[in-house]
């Protein structure tokens, strides 16, 4: 019997106009980037639709913007095919998306997750304007190249493993001077390839404190429900729904790697063979058919 799980972006998968379409031609979309203006400080809408993209790159920025773009596509997604949607069994979401994941399962409604997202960009912005920092994406490389290359780098500054994707595509979060040693090292190593992420800072490295405090802080007032599906967390690679969990788990998550391969290895077996990616780009396609390239992934776009 198939068993369905729906994966949802993280940041960089946003580009300009995305969800334009749905809010043209579907109420749901509508009235979801309708309140989101209301409860936000910014215009959402025109950023998203009209940009400039520097605007929409900014992690505050971004991280909601991604969030609402992406319900609205689950929203098309229920309005086009409501058995896909009805029969889906479990979520995972990168990064950010495990938020948007963790609204279609229940445990946060609309308005509180972006709230939380909100301020979760703010956080991280934040701290990244504190530490000077950036991100790599290393391809080529398998883990324990990683770890030597973090070792090697380690006389010219700090840098982390911080986003294990899949094989052979690692990200690392590094300081400035990290950063700037680590490409030449890799290459050395046998990487094929190292791109400059475009974000603000080191994610998901001990860089991003004290955001983990200030976001657990949040987390810790926010209403947050049992999950009603298995949603597979970024720090560990497993499945939870427990608030107090999912309170942990999201706080711990902005200064941990995040275990993609890990996570859709699990729920690949844990008897998923049926994926959606929900929102902007088709990012997470590409790696599940790293990952296992049989299991067939449908993108449900924030057209």
């Amino acid at each position: 019997m198939a068993k369905s799980a729906f994966l949802f972006p993280g940041q960089g998968a946003q580009v300009v106009g995305m969800g334009k379409g749905l809010y043209d031609e579907l109420p749901a979309a509508r009235v979801l980037f309708d309140r989101a203006c209301e409860l936000l400080d910014f215009d959402l809408k025109s950023i998203c639709f009209e940009g400039p993209a520097e605007a929409l790159e900014a992690t505050d920025v971004s991280q909601p913007a991604i969030f609402v773009a992406s319900l609205a596509a689950l929203e098309d997604l229920k309005a086009r095919e409501p058995d896909v949607v009805a029969s889906c069994s479990g979520a995972a979401g990168l990064s950010l998306g495990e938020y948007t994941a963790l609204v279609f399962a229940g445990a946060l409604d609309f308005a509180a997750g972006l709230k939380i997202v909100r301020r979760r960009g703010q956080e991280m912005q934040a701290a990244a304007v504190a530490n000077p920092s950036g991100m790599l994406s290393v391809l080529g490389l398998d883990e324990p190249a990683i770890d030597e290359l973090c070792k090697r780098v380690s006389s010219h500054g700090n840098l982390w493993k911080a986003n294990l994707l899949g094989p052979g595509n690692i990200v690392v979060s590094g300081d400035k001077a990290g950063i700037a040693a680590a490409e030449a090292i890799a290459l050395e190593l046998g990487a094929g390839r190292v791109v400059p992420l475009a974000v603000a800072g080191a994610f998901h490295s001990p860089l991003m404190k004290p955001a983990d405090a200030h976001l657990a802080e949040v987390l810790a007032h926010a209403k947050i429900e049992p999950t009603r599906i298995p949603v597979y967390s970024n720090v560990d690679a497993a499945p939870h729904g427990d608030p107090e969990s999912i309170r942990e788990k999201l706080a711990a998550q902005v200064t941990r790697r995040v275990l993609w391969e890990d996570s859709m290895r699990r729920m690949l077996a844990d008897g998923y063979d049926t994926f959606y990616e929900i929102g902007p780009g088709r990012v997470l396609t590409g790696l599940l058919k790293r990952i296992d390239r049989k299991t067939p992934c449908t993108n449900a776009a924030a057209r």
